[in-house]
């Protein structure tokens, strides 16, 4: 079942639907005495009408008081929750089905939904990067994975945003179906049934938006526009007229990472727009955005966003 409501994104909504959907029809096709593997139905508060975030208008085919018990699984949209977040049915709702269904799960920010209604509390959880760091602090107990596509804690299922609802949706047919079903619908669909990389190679740190002032505002200013010069702490500090310890120090407290974390997220950030926009060979852009090596860029993009520089411009660079 999908929990919608005033505001949800339709994605969230009809992509879950539109996979268990096909994952039934492939099932019945495989076994066809079999009774139908899924039975989807879209929920909300009161029923009737939903007007999504895109002015779109989805209709309920229950409200959530009508509906009959031994519901299995159940996702709450992402799209704008806020109203949602402050519906005491919706969270009570939630609350009391939790410990009735087998799993309980949000799209996108439908996470802030579950939550408000205290059910991610001590949990690992994952929602659209633009949302994580808003999810951590309004939720300081949550534990929020920004990278991550999905992630399962518990009975407890949270997705990345919007599209991801499909990869959710297809990881759930798979633990139900098996690999086959799952990848019959993934084809169906033209997706990945497990999509290479997690959410970061779709988001931008965009770290020359820092908050920083006083010295270090004017060393990062200069790392920014140098990043292929040496940038290790001792140098970082002498333009700041520091010691290497106290800069350290100082700018970790300040920017919540270390200066060398900070480098490696400018030049990838650097690197990964000139692969979006530009035709210079991995090794030249490993020179100049400060790697020195391709294989040292391909090891930072592996680690921070599990794709290889050539992967991410074959995804994103102009065509």
């Amino acid at each position: 079942m999908v929990v919608a409501y005033d505001g949800a994104s339709a994605i969230d909504v009809v992509g879950p639907v539109d996979v268990f959907a096909l994952a039934s029809a492939s099932a019945k096709a495989k076994h066809p005495g079999a009774p139908p593997a899924y039975a989807v139905e879209i929920a909300a508060v009161s029923g009737g009408v939903i007007r999504t975030l895109s002015g779109a208008q989805i209709v309920a085919h229950k409200a959530l008081a009508d509906l009959a018990p031994g519901v299995d699984t159940v996702l709450v949209a992402g799209g704008d929750p806020q109203e949602a977040m402050r519906d005491a049915r919706l969270l009570g709702w939630l609350r009391a089905t939790t410990p009735e269904v087998r799993r309980m799960g949000a799209v996108c920010t439908g996470a802030f939904v579950l939550a408000a209604a205290g059910l991610l509390t001590g949990c690992r959880a994952a929602t659209h990067w633009r949302a994580a760091a808003a999810l951590s602090r309004e939720f300081p107990g949550v534990d929020v994975d920004p990278d991550a596509i999905f992630v399962r804690s518990g009975n407890i299922y949270t997705s990345a945003g919007t599209t991801a609802s499909i990869d959710l949706a297809l990881a759930l047919v798979e633990e139900d179906l098996g690999y086959d079903v799952a990848l019959e619908v993934a084809r169906d669909l033209v997706v990945f049934l497990k999509r290479p990389g997690g959410q970061s190679q779709f988001s931008r740190p965009l770290l020359a938006q820092t908050v920083a002032t006083g010295p270090l505002r004017g060393v990062i200013d200069w790392a920014l526009r140098h990043l292929d010069a040496d940038l290790r702490v001792e140098v970082l500090a002498e333009k700041a007229g520091m010691s290497p310890r106290n800069f350290a120090r100082t700018f970790t407290r300040a920017m919540q990472m270390t200066p060398a974390k900070f480098v490696e997220a400018a030049r990838l950030e650097q690197a990964r727009s000139c692969l979006e926009g530009g035709r210079a060979s991995i090794k030249q852009l490993a020179r100049d955005c400060g790697f020195g090596t391709d294989e040292r860029m391909r090891r930072a993009f592996q680690r921070a966003l599990q794709v290889t520089p050539e992967d991410y411009r074959r995804r994103f660079g102009r065509p």
